[in-house]
């Protein structure tokens, strides 16, 4: 649900929250969570699609501390270029269109993706949809 003027902002239950960016890593509540658990997402959609008025969802790759259960379709994504307490991974296979309700607010101190970093985990949502050449 946007505002009037649709680009910047939209409503949540908390009142006015901004839109998020690409390459972002925020805060949500995803469904398949336990009630309660919310776990950091990487924003991958498109700023025009994140901002559009009536977008009321955008693309998001959870992440996760559970560095030992490494795949082939996860990125590794150390502490220290995101901006997280602790290195995480990025699950490539659960990519998902997030409502911007599940949406809490940005992880303090995140660092966004960068653009190559995006562009590798969509290279790994087709390894993990099984298109690979």
């Amino acid at each position: 649900m946007g505002t009037d003027d649709g680009d910047e902002y939209f409503h949540r239950c908390s009142g006015m929250i901004r839109s998020p960016q690409r390459g972002e890593i925020w805060w949500a509540h995803l469904a398949t969570d336990t009630p309660g658990k919310n776990r950091p997402v990487v924003i991958v959609s498109q700023n025009g699609r994140n901002q559009h008025p009536r977008a009321e969802s955008v693309l998001a790759i959870p992440l996760s501390t559970s560095i030992n259960k490494m795949g082939p379709w996860h990125l590794l994504l150390r502490a220290g270029e995101t901006g997280l307490r602790e290195d995480s991974v990025a699950w490539a296979e659960n990519i998902s269109a997030v409502s911007k309700e599940q949406l809490i607010e940005p992880v303090a101190g995140n660092r966004p993706l960068t653009n190559a970093q995006i562009c590798r985990l969509a290279g790994l949502v087709r390894v993990a949809m099984g298109c690979v050449d």
